[in-house]
Formats: structure tokens, C-alpha cells, sequence
């Protein structure tokens, strides 16, 4: 988030570059991002290759593991096994057939501390010699929140609302990296912000911050103006799935106490899990102009880098 710089001038620029995606084309032209997904996606992938178009560059998808040899992520191991080329080598090549550099790499539960450092986009910065982009990371997923923090913006209705990011049920362990970002640009947000979430769910310190940590769920939602929910495994128990309490799938009962709240998620979502049928497609849903905002985050982002070359 700290690279964004200024949050309002930030968004004033979103609001440019949504007014006018097209304005920018010349920066793109001969310019190519290499767009590098370790893992499935729909939303990063088809917002940023729109983005790069929007802005005259030339997007390539690389899909490790599918189009490539199988790549080693980690350093001092012996290759004896199904991965044929380390990303010591694969990324300075990659580095070298373009100008920017997207990564999407999730977290695999195996080691806290590692994921945490972010080893996997951290060798991209220091070995491609290009500027990167967050996709999504083990910890963060920096484009969606800002993506969240632009539709909050456009649907806001006062000054400084409340905004809460809700816990919600899952069958899988889900990282951390979507709730990590909302909290962290929420907490440098002109907003209220509540996480709620059952015991044993309280996110990193340093992605919580100062915001209030409710236990209640229907206590946190009163008066509010955004829920968030989204679904995450234990940090301190890390990867862990603590809870499946249905009680928790966002509902009726849960928006009635709320002020006319917006609903949000950022997709893909499990229906009548996380969210009922009845919130999701009620008129109070943004999930769908919050996703198309994923263009406008991403394009912003762009934008800077290609304006610095």
C-alpha cells in the first residue's frame, strides 16, 4: 500500500483514468508486461491484460506449471525431482522480454515465516531487473483492495462510513492475502473499520493495525454502511480451519441491523456459504462493479510505472 503514496490522490486519479481509459494509450506503445500466474485466476488475469490493452501495451499470460517447465521457488534445494528450472534462472529471462512484470502466488501453508517474507515475488524484484506488480501474493493482494477501496469511494453516502470486514465459513483453508489488504488500506482509509471475525481468526498485527476486532458478528454490523466478507484460515494456528459456524454466512439477519449496508466481496464466492442468494443478488450487491474496478485499479498501477520509465 505504502508505494500507492497519497490514498485521495490516488483515487482522484482512478476516477481520471475510469473517465478516460484510453487517454494514456501512447505510454503502452512497444511495451510489453509479462503477466506470470502461479495459480488459477479470473478476475487479475482478464482485468490486467484489459488494462495493459487500455494503456497500448502488449500483455503475454504465462501460466507456470501449464505453459512452461515446472519451476523450483526455492533456493539451496536439490533438483532431483518433477521441476526442471529454478526461478533464478527463469526470471531475469522473463525480465528480459519485457518492461513490466505481473506475479500471482499464493500462499501453501507450509511455512508461515517464508510465506510471510514473500520469498516468491521478492526473487522477482531482486532478479528481474524490472518493476513488478503485485497480483497477489502469499500475504497481500494490493490491486483488489485498492480496487475495493475505489468502489467504496464511488458508493459512499457520508463523509467517513463504517465499513466491516466480516469472517465468513468455507470448506478450504483460504490465505490470508485478500482480508490482509483490505485491513491495511481500510486502516489508511477515511473510514470506521471493524474486522469481525470468530476467536483464532484475528489477522497478522501488521495488517490489523488499530482496527477494532469485534467477536460479534451482529454487534460489529450494526449501523453499518459496507460489509465485506470473505473467508481466511488462522494466522496463529496458521493455515488452520478453526470454525465452520454457519451462523456466520452473511444473511438478512446479519444486513438488517446494518445501515442499508452495501454488500462486497471479491469473488469468486461460494453462495450460501459465505453469502445467501437473497444479499448477493439484492440491489444493495456491488460485487460486480467492485470486480470491474479491478481494471481501473490495475490500470492506475501501470500507468505510474510506465510514466517513471
Amino acid at each position: 500500500m505504502q508505494d500507492i503514496g497519497n490514498l485521495a490522490e490516488a483515487l482522484a486519479e482512478a476516477r481520471q483514468v475510469k473517465r478516460t481509459p484510453f487517454a494514456w494509450k501512447h505510454l503502452g506503445r512497444d511495451k510489453t508486461i509479462i503477466l506470470v500466474f502461479f495459480n488459477s485466476s479470473l478476475r487479475t488475469r482478464l482485468s490486467s491484460q484489459k488494462a495493459a490493452l487500455n494503456l497500448g501495451m502488449n500483455p503475454i499470460v504465462l501460466n507456470v506449471n501449464g505453459d512452461s517447465w515446472k519451476l523450483e521457488t526455492e533456493l539451496g534445494v536439490i533438483m532431483d525431482g518433477d521441476k526442471s528450472e529454478h526461478l533464478r534462472e527463469a526470471i531475469p529471462v522473463i525480465g528480459s522480454y519485457c518492461d513490466i512484470i505481473g506475479v500471482r502466488s499464493f500462499a501453501k501453508f507450509e511455512d508461515r515465516d517464508a510465506e510471510y517474507a514473500e520469498t516468491i515475488i521478492n526473487q522477482f524484484i531482486e532478479y528481474s531487473g524490472r518493476p513488478v506488480i503485485s497480483l497477489e501474493s502469499a500475504t497481500v493482494h494490493p490491486c483488489q483492495a485498492f480496487a475495493d477501496l475505489i468502489t467504496i469511494d464511488e458508493y459512499k453516502t457520508k463523509a467517513r462510513p463504517k465499513v466491516v470486514l466480516t469472517w465468513a465459513p468455507h470448506p478450504r483453508a483460504l490465505p490470508q492475502a485478500v482480508p490482509n489488504s483490505f485491513a491495511e488500506w481500510m486502516n489508511a482509509a477515511d473510514v470506521d473499520f471493524v474486522i469481525a471475525c470468530p476467536p483464532g481468526y484475528e489477522l497478522a498485527p501488521q495488517f490489523a493495525g488499530n482496527a477494532m476486532v469485534e467477536h460479534d458478528q451482529m454487534k460489529a454490523f450494526e449501523g453499518a454502511d459496507f460489509i465485506y466478507a470473505k473467508n481466511w484460515s488462522s494466522y496463529s494456528e496458521y493455515g488452520k480451519i478453526l470454525s465452520t459456524d454457519m451462523s456466520w454466512t452473511v444473511g438478512a439477519r446479519q444486513m438488517a441491523v446494518t445501515d442499508n449496508a452495501f454488500f462486497m466481496h471479491c469473488l469468486p464466492v461460494r453462495r450460501n456459504m459465505i453469502v445467501t442468494d437473497e444479499v448477493i443478488d439484492s440491489p444493495r450487491s456491488i460485487v460486480i462493479p467492485e470486480a470491474a474496478n479491478r481494471v481501473v485499479s490495475a490500470q492506475v498501477v501501470m500507468k505510474r510505472m510506465l510514466e517513471s520509465m
